[in-house]
C-alpha cells in the first residue's frame, strides 16, 4: 500500500482510538473550576472570565445543540467537543510523529523499504497513543475546558509547519503559512497557548531558507521567533484595540460623536491599510511583502472572533465577566488587569518597603457622554529589588511561604541566592518538573502536592521501589495511584538523543518547542506561591513535544536491537516493545485515574447549593467550586432561577454590581440602592478604618449612610487635599422588627420568641470593600423580605462577620435573626428540622458511593463538608430530641457515602459520627465505622512507623498524634458502651502504637 494511504489511515486509527477512549471516560455532566463558567459560556454565548474565549464559546455552542432540547445533556455534548479535539491533537501528532522520523530515515527521492515503512508508523503510533494517554492530555479531553482546543490548535500549526518544510521548493507552499497564521488567530479566541509555536516554527523556516547556518544566524533567527511572539502577542493583540480605543477617545471627547464611531473608523483604516498593501506588493512583485501581509490579515480575521465580545455584552447577558462594551475596557479585559501582573526582569522582593509612587498613562472609564479618567495607572517605587524578582509578592500568606520553603528566619533578609533557589526549586522543578515526571513517570496520587518535594502527596513515583517504602494501602490500592516505571521518560530521553544525533535541526525545533511551552511559561507567570489547584494543564504543549521524542525513541530502540536481529524484525520488535511500554502501559494504569463516566458530584453539589435556599432567596458564592457549577445549572438546566447567586469575589467590582441591579433569569434585581456614581470605578474603592471611639454599636444603616455621604464633614482629609469616605465603628448593629420578620416569612410564628430584637456583632476587617459596602446595602433594604444565604467558604470579612447568625440549613447558611446558642459550639449552628427536610428529601450525592473514580474536589473538598453536615445534623437533631431522625440521618449517611479517607482530619469527623452512633444505641453502624477508621489510622501509623525507622524527617507527626488521640478516644468510646470486641481490638492497636511511638513523647 502507498506510504501516505498507511500514514492517513494509522493517522485517522489514533483518532478512533483516543476518541473512543475519551468518550468511554467522558464526564458525564458539568466538573469542577471553570468548565460550569465555560459551558453557561457556549450554552448562552455569555462573556465569560478574562481575557474571553469567544471562540471556544462559539465551537461549544454548536456541539450543544446536539443534545436536541435536553438540557441536561448540554455539557456531555460539550464535554465531547473537547474528546473529539483532543483525539484530533493526537492524529496531527501522529502524523508530525511520522514526517520527522521520515526525515531521519529516507533520504529524498528515496524508496521506503518495508523496515523503514514499519519504524516510521510505529514511532507515530507509540508517540501519539502515549500522548493520548498521558495524565495532563487525559483530564483536559473529557471535560468542557479551553486546553484541549488549544492543544489542537498547537498540533495543527506544527504539523503545518512540516507540510511546509517537505514542499517548500513546490509552488503555493506558503499556503501552508498562510493556514498557520489563520489558525494563530483562531487560536487567540480558544487560548494564547498556541502563540508559543511561534519561535521553534521561525526555526524550520530559518533551517530551510538559510543558505548559511551559523551560530550567529541561529541567535538572530531566534530573536526573529521571540520578536514575532511579542509582534502578535502585543502588536496586534493588544495595542490594535489600544488604538483603536485612543481613536474612539478623539472621536467621542474631541469630535463629539458617538461611542464607538472612532472604533468603527480604526477599523476601516486597518481594512484599508492590509488591502492597499497586498495589492501593492502583487503590483510591485514583493513576494516577501506580500506573504507577510497576507499572514497579518488572516491573524486578524481569525482574531475577529473577540467581536463577539463587546456585541454579548452589549446584549446584556446574565453572566457579563467586566461588561467589556466599549474599547477601553475592552483593552483592560484582554490585558486581564483583573489580575495584577507580575514582575518579570526587574522588581521587589517580598520584604522591599514602598519608597514612592510614580503616575503612568490616565485610565479611563465610559461616562454618560464622554470618556472621563478614573486616575492614573500606579508604579511603585521599592527600597529592595532585584533582576529577574522571583519572591516578590507580600499579598496575603505568601511572604510565610516564601520564609518556609527557604528556610529563612524571621528578619532574615532574602538575598539574589535566595530569589534563584525559590526559581529553580519551587517554580521550575516543585511547579513544572513534579508535572513532568506525573505524565512520563507516574504518581502517588491526586492529591495537592504544591508544599512538599519529599510528601507523598501529590508527588511523583516511579514505582520501581515502592515496595520497600511501606507505602500506605490508602495510596497504593487508590485509583490515583499509578506508576509508570519511567519507562515512557526512558523512552522519550532515548528519543530525543536519537534525534540530536541524526538531526540536529529538527532536534533544536523539537527543543525550543518544549522550552518555550513548558520553561517559558514558569519565567513568564512568576507564579508567587501555592496556587489555589495544581496547574499541570498549562504546560500540556510541552509533554506534546516531549511525546514526539517518545515516538523517536523507537527509531533509537530499533538502531540499538539492529545489532542483534535483521531492520525489519528490529523495527517490529522496537515497535511492539515501545507500545507495550508506553501507551498500552499508560493505558492501563491511568484509565481508572480518569474514567468519569460514573461522576456527577459536581452537578449534584450545585443542585444541592440552589435547593439548600427558600423561594426567591439571594445566595452568596464566594470561590470557583461552589460558584461556577452553580452558573451552569441554573443557567443550562435552569434549575431553580429564582435563587439570585452573587459571586463575592466579583461583587468587589463596579459592573458587577451595576449588574446585580438588574433581574436575571426568574430572580428579582438586588435591593442595592446606591447609584451608579456613588461605587463607579475609582470612587470607594477602598474604605479604611479610623476609630471614632464611639461608645456603642452603631446601626448599620446610619454606618452605610456615613459611608457613601459626599459631605466632607464625612470623610478624612488626606495631605494631597482629597477627602475620602472612611469606616468610623467596627461595632455594627441591625434593629429587627419580630413582626416584620415573621410577616415577610423570613421565620415561623412559632419562632417569634426567640428572634433577637437587634443583632449585634464585630466587623473583622480593617477596610471596607465595594463587595462589603453593597452587601451592607443589602442588608438594610432587603428588611427581611428576600432570604439570605452564604455558601462555607465565604471569609468573615466578606460577610462583615455575621457567622454567629448563619444558621446550616443543607449546604447553604441561612442569615437569621436567632442569637447563636454557644452551648452548642462544638458543631454548626443548623436550622435544623429545615435541613433534615433538604437532606434527606431533596438532595442529590453525586452517586459517589458507586462511581468508579472521584476527582480531588470530590474526594478533599466536598466529601470531608458533607461528612460534617450529616455529623452535625444527626448530633443537633440527638440534642433536640428528635432522636428518630436522627437515627435515619446517620442511616442515610451509611447508605449513600463511600468509606473515604483523603486526609486524617476525615477520620476524626467519623469518629465524631460513631459517637452520635453510639449515643442513638446504633451499635452496628458506631461499630463499622470504629472499625474502619481502625484499619486507616494502622495504615497511617504502621507507614509513619517505617518513616520513624528510617527516614525520621519525612515522618508526619501530626498525622501521629492524631492518630494515637484517636485510637484512645475510640477505645474509650467502645469501653463506655460495652462493645467489647471492638474495645479490645482499639485498645491493642493503641498500646502497641503508644510503645511503638513512645520515644517521640518522652520528656
Amino acid at each position: 500500500m502507498h506510504y501516505h494511504k498507511i500514514n492517513n489511515l494509522l493517522g485517522w486509527f489514533c483518532f478512533a482510538i483516543a476518541a473512543i477512549t475519551y468518550i468511554l471516560t467522558l464526564e458525564p455532566s458539568v466538573s469542577f473550576w471553570d468548565c460550569g463558567e465555560f459551558i453557561s459560556c457556549a450554552y448562552r454565548l455569555q462573556v465569560s472570565h478574562q481575557p474571553g474565549y469567544p471562540l471556544f464559546a462559539m465551537i461549544g455552542k454548536a456541539f450543544s445543540l446536539l443534545s436536541m432540547s435536553n438540557k441536561a445533556k448540554v455539557p456531555y455534548f460539550t464535554n465531547m467537543s473537547s474528546a473529539l479535539a483532543s483525539a484530533a491533537t493526537v492524529m496531527f501528532l501522529f502524523w508530525t510523529i511520522t514526517a520527522l522520523a521520515k526525515k531521519l530515515l529516507v533520504k529524498k527521492d528515496e524508496s521506503i523499504s518495508q523496515g523503514q515503512l514499519c519504524l516510521i508508523m510505529g514511532a507515530g503510533i507509540v508517540g501519539a497513543l502515549a500522548f493520548s494517554f498521558t495524565d495532563t492530555f487525559w483530564f483536559s479531553a473529557v471535560e468542557t475546558i479551553v486546553f484541549a482546543w488549544a492543544a489542537l490548535c498547537v498540533a495543527v500549526v506544527v504539523w503545518a509547519m512540516l507540510k511546509w518544510d517537505a514542499h517548500a521548493d513546490e509552488p503555493g507552499a506558503d499556503r501552508y503559512l498562510v493556514l498557520i497564521a489563520y489558525v494563530m488567530g483562531l487560536s487567540i479566541g480558544i487560548h494564547l497557548l498556541n502563540l508559543l509555536t511561534i519561535p521553534a516554527l521561525t526555526f524550520i523556516y530559518y533551517f530551510r531558507r538559510s543558505k548559511k547556518i551559523s551560530t550567529k544566524n541561529t541567535l538572530i533567527a531566534l530573536s526573529c521567533g521571540i520578536t514575532l511572539l511579542a509582534l502578535v502577542q502585543f502588536g496586534i493583540i493588544q495595542y490594535t484595540v489600544k488604538l483603536a480605543a485612543y481613536f474612539d477617545l478623539f472621536f467621542v471627547n474631541t469630535l463629539h460623536l458617538n461611542f464607538g464611531s472612532g472604533v468603527l473608523v480604526f477599523l476601516l483604516l486597518l481594512v484599508g491599510a492590509l488591502v492597499t498593501g497586498i495589492v501593492y506588493s502583487i503590483r510591485k512583485n514583493k513576494p516577501v511583502l506580500n506573504l507577510a501581509l497576507v499572514c497579518i490579515t488572516f491573524i486578524y480575521l481569525g482574531y475577529s472572533s473577540f467581536a463577539m465580545i463587546p456585541i454579548r455584552a452589549h446584549a446584556g447577558t446574565n453572566l457579563n465577566n467586566y461588561h467589556p462594551d466599549n474599547a477601553f475596557v475592552l483593552q483592560r479585559y484582554l490585558n486581564r488587569v483583573q489580575y495584577i501582573a507580575p514582575p518579570l526582569l526587574y522588581g521587589p522582593y517580598f520584604d522591599a518597603q514602598t519608597m514612592d509612587q510614580k503616575d503612568g498613562a490616565p485610565i479611563y472609564r465610559k461616562g454618560k457622554n464622554t470618556y472621563e479618567i478614573v486616575g492614573k495607572e500606579q508604579k511603585l517605587i521599592y527600597d529592595h529589588n532585584t533582576i529577574l524578582p522571583r519572591i516578590y509578592s507580600n499579598d496575603g500568606q505568601d511572604p510565610l511561604f516564601y520564609k518556609q520553603w527557604l528556610q529563612l528566619a524571621d528578619g532574615q533578609t532574602p538575598t539574589f541566592k535566595d530569589n534563584l533557589s525559590f526559581l529553580f526549586s519551587w517554580q521550575i522543578y516543585q511547579m513544572y518538573f513534579r508535572y513532568f515526571l506525573w505524565n512520563f513517570v507516574g504518581r502517588y496520587n491526586d492529591s495537592d502536592g504544591q508544599t512538599s518535594t519529599t510528601n507523598l502527596n501529590g508527588n511523583w513515583t516511579s514505582g520501581w521501589f515502592d515496595s520497600s517504602k511501606h507505602l500506605p494501602k490508602s495510596v497504593i490500592q487508590n485509583n490515583t495511584y499509578t506508576p509508570l516505571y519511567a519507562l515512557p521518560l526512558l523512552i522519550g530521553l532515548l528519543g530525543a538523543v536519537y534525534h540530536f544525533r541524526q538531526n540536529k535541526k529538527d532536534a533544536s525545533v523539537i527543543a525550543l518547542l518544549y522550552f518555550f511551552m513548558g520553561i517559558a511559561i514558569v519565567l513568564y507567570v512568576n507564579q508567587p506561591s501555592v496556587q489555589p489547584r495544581e496547574r499541570d494543564y498549562s504546560y500540556i504543549g510541552s509533554f506534546y513535544a516531549f511525546a514526539i521524542w517518545i515516538g523517536l525513541g523507537v527509531l533509537a530502540i530499533a538502531q540499538l536491537i539492529q545489532k542483534k536481529l535483521k531492520s525489519h524484525y528490529a523495527a517490529l520488535a522496537a515497535t511492539v516493545i515501545c507500545v507495550l511500554a508506553a501507551p498500552v502501559l499508560m493505558a492501563n494504569q491511568e484509565w481508572k485515574n480518569h474514567d468519569r463516566s460514573t461522576k456527577l458530584t459536581p452537578h449534584d453539589m450545585a443542585y444541592n447549593y440552589l435547593n439548600s435556599c427558600e423561594q426567591n432567596a439571594i445566595l452568596f458564592t464566594y470561590g470557583d467550586n461552589d460558584t461556577y457549577p452553580l452558573w451552569y445549572i441554573q443557567e443550562v438546566e435552569g434549575v431553580r432561577p429564582d435563587v439570585r447567586l452573587v459571586n463575592l469575589s466579583l461583587f468587589s467590582a463596579d459592573w458587577n454590581i451595576r449588574q446585580m441591579k438588574h433581574s436575571a433569569n426568574q430572580a428579582a434585581a438586588l435591593p442595592i440602592t446606591m447609584n451608579d456614581d456613588l461605587f463607579k470605578e475609582g470612587v470607594r474603592d477602598y474604605l479604611t478604618y479610623q476609630d471614632a471611639k464611639l461608645p456603642d454599636s452603631v446601626e448599620l444603616k446610619d454606618i452605610f449612610d456615613f459611608l457613601i455621604s459626599d459631605n466632607n464633614a464625612a470623610k478624612l482629609e488626606y495631605s494631597d487635599g482629597t477627602h475620602m469616605n472612611y469606616l468610623p465603628t467596627k461595632h455594627f448593629k441591625l434593629t429587627v422588627n419580630a413582626n416584620e420578620v415573621i410577616k415577610n416569612g423570613a421565620l415561623p410564628s412559632r419562632l417569634k420568641n426567640h428572634i433577637v430584637p437587634v443583632m449585634e456583632w464585630q466587623y473583622p476587617s480593617n477596610a471596607i470593600t465595594k463587595d462589603q459596602l453593597a452587601l451592607m446595602d443589602i442588608l438594610v433594604h432587603n428588611h427581611w423580605k428576600r432570604p439570605i444565604y452564604f455558601t462555607n467558604s465565604a471569609p468573615d470579612a466578606s460577610i462583615l462577620g455575621l457567622r454567629s447568625y448563619l444558621y446550616n440549613e443543607g449546604f447553604a447558611y441561612h442569615l437569621l435573626p436567632i442569637k447563636a446558642d454557644t452551648t452548642q459550639a462544638e458543631t454548626d449552628q443548623t436550622n435544623t428540622l429545615v435541613m433534615y427536610q433538604n437532606i434527606m428529601n431533596k438532595f442529590k450525592w453525586g452517586n459517589m458511593k458507586q462511581a468508579r473514580y472521584l476527582d480531588e474536589q470530590s474526594t478533599h473538598l466536598f466529601y470531608p463538608f458533607i461528612i460534617s453536615t450529616f455529623a452535625n445534623l444527626s448530633q443537633n437533631l440527638l440534642q433536640e430530641g428528635h432522636t428518630d431522625l436522627a437515627r435515619k440521618t446517620l442511616s442515610r449517611y451509611n447508605q449513600v457515602m463511600p468509606d473515604l479517607y483523603p486526609y486524617i482530619d476525615v477520620a476524626a469527623r467519623k469518629v465524631y459520627m460513631a459517637d452520635t452512633a453510639c449515643h442513638l444505641q446504633d451499635f452496628k453502624l458506631a461499630n463499622q465505622m470504629l472499625t474502619s477508621v481502625d484499619g486507616y489510622l494502622k495504615d497511617q501509623l504502621d507507614y509513619n512507623y517505617h518513616q520513624l525507622q528510617n527516614h525520621a524527617d519525612t515522618m508526619n507527626m501530626r498525622d501521629v498524634q492524631i492518630g494515637l488521640s484517636l485510637l484512645n478516644d475510640m477505645a474509650s468510646l467502645a469501653s463506655n458502651y460495652h462493645q467489647l470486641t471492638v474495645g479490645n481490638q482499639l485498645k491493642e492497636h493503641l498500646e502497641d502504637y503508644k510503645s511503638k511511638f513512645a520515644i517521640l513523647f518522652k520528656q
